[in-house]
């Protein structure tokens, strides 16, 4: 498939990231969330800290970190939905401008709000982007069973990153047939704006239809072979002792940089 490498993030590697256990890594990296997201506003000591160890863990797992901070950055344009704190948060004015009719302020400890949910964000997506570089997806699968994530929901998943391909050139072979069928003597093939909606009507209504028959056959062909919605594997269970090391001095890392955004500063 053209584009298994745009979808699949997985980076090959033998490091130690790459080899601890997926149990090991989809734990830590919740848990890094939870505290990246968790913490209160302006705590910049805090997520430099929480930065500085994303960042050593990338060296460790030798992945290429332009790679990395380029996907992470499709999280910024979503946490942008978080502008409006900078004009409805209590605090400082720092300037004030006219919209129409309206008088808008910007106050500082919007600034900070704004600025502290955009840097959370990005953390947790930088986070969740390194997982996925250094895990493969079966491995991924494996490790959302063993933490009791519910059956469903692992198939779900499981079969949705399975057939994004599949769907991917279910669309783009309607495309190329849109294309060699759209040509007129003159030679433009872009058509009215109308023309392209319907058009483009057809292509998604016939892609639904496609996706929709492909499922229900191969609901059938799963049931056929017994299929029960678990997903089975032949690697032996087992934590290492690197593991468990790697887990004790990320855990109380996070602690450390906890610490730091609740205690308060003596003076």
């Amino acid at each position: 498939m053209t584009h298994i490498h745009v979808l699949d993030q997985y980076q090959e590697g033998s490091s130690l990231v790459h080899r601890l256990d997926p149990r090991v890594k989809l734990i830590l990296t919740l848990a890094f969330i939870v505290v990246a997201t968790a913490m209160p506003h302006g705590v910049w000591l805090s997520f430099l800290l929480l930065l500085l160890g994303v960042g050593f863990i990338i060296a460790a797992s030798r992945t290429d970190p332009l790679i990395i901070l380029k996907r992470s950055m499709l999280a910024l344009p979503f946490a942008l939905v978080a502008v409006t704190l900078v004009f409805t948060t209590n605090g400082a004015t720092l300037f004030t401008f006219k919209l129409a009719s309206l008088s808008v302020s910007i106050t500082d400890q919007g600034i900070i709000a704004f600025a502290s949910i955009l840097t959370k964000a990005w953390l947790a997506v930088l986070m969740a982007t390194l997982l996925s570089a250094t895990t493969t997806f079966p491995e991924l699968l494996s490790a959302m069973r063993a933490i009791r994530i519910p059956r469903v929901i692992v198939s779900i998943v499981s079969f949705m990153y399975r057939y994004i391909f599949v769907i991917a050139e279910e669309a783009l072979r309607l495309q190329r047939a849109k294309e060699a069928r759209s040509a007129n003597p003159h030679g433009d093939r872009r058509g009215s704006l109308l023309w392209r909606a319907k058009v483009l009507g057809g292509m998604i209504g016939s892609l639904f239809l496609r996706s929709y028959e492909r499922s229900e056959r191969i609901y059938a062909a799963m049931l056929s072979r017994g299929f029960d919605g678990r997903m089975r594997t032949m690697k032996a269970e087992g934590l290492q002792s690197t593991d468990v090391i790697v887990s004790t001095a990320l855990v109380g890392y996070l602690l450390v940089v906890v610490a730091l955004a609740v205690v308060p500063t003596w003076d």
